[in-house]
């Protein structure tokens, strides 16, 4: 997927090669319509990503002069909890495999207070793209680490003939080898062969077989160490020489232990590197959430001086700058950021001028209504009520949620949140969970049977809540 809507990573190859025509690669229309598959509604938000995400491959076919001028637009989505706007990053980062990391704003503190440094979220994208194209690079050496695989636990199940050195032995070497060495050989190898048979026919797998295993020694996190003081902590770890020891397991989890470390050797480490470097810098998605937490308000007084210096180090990410990691250099300059607040008490105006300038691309979405939570209880792929079917279905219990049932509880959510605080569709998840709670408990005790959620059976479980404000303060 990442290469049918971006093409290849190499910028320099990509400005040489023939360009593609457009129809080749998801349209944003086609990214709304996959979108659509799991958040409902907030159609404002979804055209703003899609759009982004394809001038980020409109830039890709720019010349290289021309591709550098052209920066990403940032997004700021602005709305209440539980609205979409965490679901609509997170499947964007799904549906294009580019390497996409969630922080929260207020994790971070200011350069110089204890805690962790805004350069940190860089440094943690390009790990996840160093694991993205790695395990890309694995799947495409499988098959080969698999046969090697074979071969080595082969060799651990039959090991070479002990044999006892004696000064007769010591002139062997330097004469032709005896015929029955060389029958000895031919043995072991038709035995190995017959355990590879073996191996691969799976007759094997319960049986325990004892392999060197890597020992990871435990990593310590120095508190209050900066960012390139980091760095040099995890190259020199990266140096020392890591433990092994042996350890007994089933012969089916050897060959898949043994299978990852042939692949480890496989691939190119150096090439992984420059290709996760590359991919993060162009299609790295950075979502930054609680951008409204870290807004300074009516001046920078108290706490809000530490908000402010949150935003003032964000600046230099956002805007485009060169972060030290652990493989060297990484520009920021043509990464996305999409930030998202609630904004109930702070505007996007009281965060720094600078940064709001640097994300041009405003969106609003919308609270949810009735109609929308019926809409997210039945359409989207992982709907609730479809997740709850299939817990219950695993118990033998088969339970079947009517039009009016569904509409009643859409009805509980939304009167919910009008008599408590507004969460959005996480409200769902509260009623639903309550619903079905004596049912979740006596499923095993009702296999076989069918159980019908209709408007009578919804009333008659949460009813009693909704008529007292204050439980349903507690309890919804």
């Amino acid at each position: 997927m990442f290469k049918k809507l971006f093409g290849s990573s190499d910028s320099k190859d990509s400005s040489k090669r023939e360009v593609e025509r457009s129809e080749d690669f998801l349209t944003p229309k086609q990214i709304v319509e996959e979108l659509d598959k799991y958040v409902v509604g907030q159609k404002e938000a979804k055209k703003a990503v899609a759009i982004a995400l394809r001038n980020r491959w409109r830039r890709q076919r720019l010349p290289e002069d021309m591709r550098e001028e052209v920066v990403p637009k940032n997004i700021i989505m602005i709305g209440p909890t539980g609205v979409g706007k965490t679901e609509i990053a997170r499947r964007l980062a799904k549906l294009v495999r580019a390497p996409f990391i969630k922080v929260e704003a207020t994790k971070f503190t200011e350069v110089g207070y204890v805690g962790r440094d805004v350069e940190s979220i860089v440094r943690d994208l390009v790990e996840i793209a160093v694991n993205m194209v790695k395990e890309e690079k694995i799947a495409e050496v499988e098959e080969r680490a698999r046969e090697l695989a074979y071969d080595r636990l082969a060799e651990i199940m039959i090991p070479e003939p002990q044999q006892t050195q004696s000064v007769q032995s010591l002139f062997d070497v330097f004469l032709p080898q005896k015929p029955q060495t060389q029958v000895e050989n031919t043995h072991l190898k038709d035995e190995r062969n017959r355990v590879k048979k073996l191996l691969k026919e799976g007759k094997l797998d319960d049986e325990i077989v004892e392999i060197p295993v890597t020992v990871e020694a435990p990593k310590v996190n120095v508190i209050g160490l900066g960012g390139d003081m980091q760095n040099l902590q995890d190259m020199l770890s990266s140096l020392l020489p890591k433990p092994k020891k042996l350890r007994k397991m089933k012969v089916k989890e050897a060959l898949r232990y043994l299978t990852q470390e042939e692949a480890q050797k496989l691939i190119d480490m150096d090439e992984v590197v420059r290709e996760a470097i590359d991919r993060a810098e162009n299609q790295g998605i950075i979502f930054i959430d609680e951008i409204d937490k870290v807004a300074a308000r009516g001046g920078a007084k108290g706490p809000d001086v530490s908000r402010e210096g949150v935003q003032r180090d964000l600046l230099p990410i956002v805007e485009g700058c060169k972060v030290s990691t652990r493989y060297g250099l990484v520009r920021t300059d043509h990464m996305l950021f999409i930030a998202a607040g609630a904004f109930h008490i702070a505007k996007p105006s009281d965060l720094l001028p600078e940064l709001q300038g640097r994300f041009p691309i405003r969106v609003e979405l919308k609270p949810l209504t009735k109609e929308d939570f019926v809409r997210i209880l039945t359409e989207p792929k992982n709907a609730l009520t479809k997740q709850y079917k299939a817990l219950l279905a695993a118990e033998g219990v088969d339970i079947e949620f009517t039009p009016d049932g569904i509409e009643e509880i859409a009805r509980i959510a939304e009167e919910a949140n009008t008599k408590a605080e507004n969460i959005g569709a996480r409200r769902l998840h509260t009623v639903l969970e309550r619903l079905l709670e004596d049912l979740s408990f006596n499923a095993p005790e009702m296999k076989g049977q069918k159980v019908v959620i209709d408007r009578d059976y919804v009333r008659e479980q949460l009813e009693g809540i909704i008529k007292d404000e204050d439980l349903t303060r507690y309890i919804l």
